[in-house]
């Protein structure tokens, strides 16, 4: 193994493809021209890729940047998060977990069953928090539309800011129904999305529950997004479709999300360690571990 290489995990959270990068002991960085390189190989193939950061001074136990497959930056991954507690597994006080990302404090904690739960912080529904280009007094549904104006296909989305935008556009039948890897590309670069968006499609099912399926921005169509859910389940308890926990059917899990009466979200699920292996993050050349 070169000098060069920096270890990583293969790993999904509820079917959500992550890279866990850990640059702890380098003073280097992912370059976005190395994510691309991952994200393009059908083994290394990821939704997010997390590069794991020593702490410094800030009390932490890490820093995380985090990567979409296209190489743009995200703000918060929620799944992804899981996956590096999951992963790397050293916390400062026991089974609690602090990181910073993109600035702002990420909380976890492990559960004795293996699950981790991630405080993915408060929601913001002020338009220009999201942000839109243009002012929205509500945004639990605001005017978009997909298809025809007088017989659209899609209308109304719930818009909301968890880390980075969503918009949740809500159906009555099966979310499998709707061409979302056409329209979602559309969305994602819609100009009412300035800084682009994460597109899903929603229905409250008989017991309250939620199925999803959404485009993540920068990454595409994906098996499940973690702050995705929690946009899905806080514009639920908003429009009064369901109560404050909610389960979160996705294509590749289900995921546990409460939105708490003190405004922070709170979100729970698996995650799943695939392979090891080493790669360059300046080019993302990379090779199995032994």
């Amino acid at each position: 193994m070169s000098e060069t290489m920096a270890p990583f995990a293969k790993m999904n959270g509820a079917g959500n493809k992550i890279v866990v990068a850990d640059m702890r002991a380098r003073g280097d960085h992912v370059t976005a021209q190395a994510a691309i390189a991952l994200a393009q190989n059908e083994e290394t193939h990821f939704d997010q890729l997390m590069a794991v950061h020593a702490p410094g001074p800030i009390g932490k136990d890490a820093v995380i940047e985090i990567f979409n497959s296209d190489g743009s930056r995200a703000g918060a991954c929620g799944n992804g998060t899981r996956c590096v507690v999951t992963r790397l597994d050293v916390p400062v006080n026991g089974k609690f977990f602090s990181f910073e990302v993109d600035g702002h404090p990420l909380k976890a904690i492990r559960g004795e069953d293996g699950m981790v739960t991630v405080n993915m912080g408060v929601p913001r529904f002020e338009w220009d928090q999201i942000p839109l280009e243009e002012e929205f007094a509500d945004t639990t549904g605001i005017q978009l539309q997909v298809g025809p104006i007088d017989n659209p296909v899609l209308h109304t989305p719930s818009v909301v800011n968890v880390g980075n935008p969503h918009a949740v556009f809500w159906v009555e039948d099966d979310v499998n129904n709707y061409a979302l890897d056409k329209f979602g590309p559309m969305l994602e670069h819609h100009m009412l999305f300035p800084e682009r968006a994460n597109i899903s499609i929603a229905r409250v099912a008989g017991n309250g529950s939620l199925d999803l399926r959404t485009w993540e921005r920068g990454a595409g169509l994906t098996l499940a997004c973690g702050s995705a859910a929690c946009a899905a389940a806080v514009c639920a308890y908003r429009l009064k479709k369901t109560g404050r926990k909610v389960d979160v059917s996705l294509p590749g899990g289900m995921l546990h999300i409460e939105w708490r009466e003190d405004n922070f979200i709170l979100m729970t699920g698996p995650t799943e360690h695939e392979f090891d292996g080493f790669f360059d993050p300046a080019t993302g050349a990379w090779e199995r571990a032994a």
